[in-house]
């Protein structure tokens, strides 16, 4: 593909956080929004597009470059496989990636098959802080680094109405922390400190509306002796006006020094034995999520569609991140440190 024909784009789906999306493809000057699919129509139609209640229709009629799938796990399978049967060469699907592992790999191969492209749509390696992390890990900001901990506090998990204005769907998600929330930390660890060699889960029920875990903690082992700490709780809160955009506090502690995130997106270095602090990121100033990451993660995708480079997270590779989410669950109900090595 080249600058001088914009890239099509068809959306499936128009809940909550489809918002999110659209505008992002609204913003871009290379990117033609040509339709919204989404069960009940009405939604679709409020997104100003060409409106669809049916999927295969819509690729039918408007031949997409991309298809952005946004919806749950349970809906993903099938719009991959009409999407492969369109000729769609290029999809989008949101996380968690399918049902299962099974499921996600029979996906990643069926799309191997057809020439296709799947890139799971895991935004928070692409929120600004993690970015700015990662270029103060590779200037060796704290030198050899040792922990990196991160508390999750969203403070939206409370009582019998919790979730239910905006994604009422997390009640009933028998995995719930790990597998929709924990997730992003579990792909963005491996953004920052490599794959996991092992992993150690303790994961509780704290909402008793909740059909899952709501809390727990994730202890991941990466090379060099290195270890990562999720700390979760959706309970609880943090320091911070919008609760959302960082959704909790990290630490990042090396031999020379250490780098904290707190709930406004700012990044501060503090030199080892030094009181003082260097602000690394100023705070963020965003309206919308998570520091414009989903902005930043479309934008990403069609770079690479107009070849400015390799793609992060294509559903291939991030196969891992589904095996490490099985490993945790695998850990928290038998209570004993997985190995990763030689799963």
């Amino acid at each position: 593909m080249t600058s001088a024909s914009p890239i099509k784009v068809a959306c499936v789906g128009a809940g909550y956080f489809s918002q999110f999306h659209y505008a992002s493809w609204a913003r871009m000057e290379n990117v033609t929004l040509v339709g919204s699919c989404n069960r009940g129509i009405e939604k679709a139609r409020a997104t100003g597009l060409a409106a669809y209640d049916d999927l295969a229709q819509m690729l039918v009629e408007t031949a997409p470059d991309l298809l952005d799938i946004i919806l749950p796990p349970v809906a993903h399978a099938a719009c991959i496989r009409m999407a492969l049967a369109a000729g769609v060469k290029t999809m989008i699907c949101q996380k968690p990636f399918c049902r299962d592992l099974s499921e996600a790999r029979e996906m990643v191969s069926l799309a191997k098959a057809q020439g296709a492209r799947i890139i799971v749509h895991e935004n928070f390696r692409f929120q600004p802080w993690y970015r700015a992390m990662k270029q103060a890990l590779m200037r060796s900001d704290i030198g050899t680094v040792q922990q990196l901990t991160f508390r999750l506090r969203p403070g939206d998990g409370q009582g019998p109405k919790a979730y239910l204005a905006r994604q009422p769907y997390f009640q009933t998600m028998e995995r719930f922390l790990v597998h929709e929330t924990a997730v992003h930390w579990i792909d963005t660890f491996r953004y920052l400190l490599g794959d996991p060699i092992a992993i150690y889960a303790d994961l509780r029920q704290v909402n008793p509306v909740i059909a899952g875990e709501d809390a727990g903690y994730i202890l991941s082992e990466h090379p060099g002796g290195v270890r990562a700490l999720f700390d979760g709780n959706r309970s609880l809160d943090h320091a911070a006006e919008n609760h959302r955009r960082t959704m909790g506090e990290a630490l990042l502690e090396g031999t020379e020094g250490s780098i904290t995130l707190t709930g406004d997106g700012a990044l501060h270095l503090r030199r080892f034995g030094a009181q003082n602090q260097i602000c690394l990121l100023a705070p963020d100033t965003w309206d919308g999520f998570g520091g414009d990451c989903v902005h930043h993660l479309q934008s990403h995708v069609i770079s690479g569609l107009l070849g400015a480079g390799d793609f992060e997270n294509e559903a291939a590779s991030y196969l891992r991140v589904i095996e490490i989410e099985e490993a945790v669950y695998h850990s928290a109900q038998t209570g004993r440190k997985i190995s990763l090595e030689t799963e």
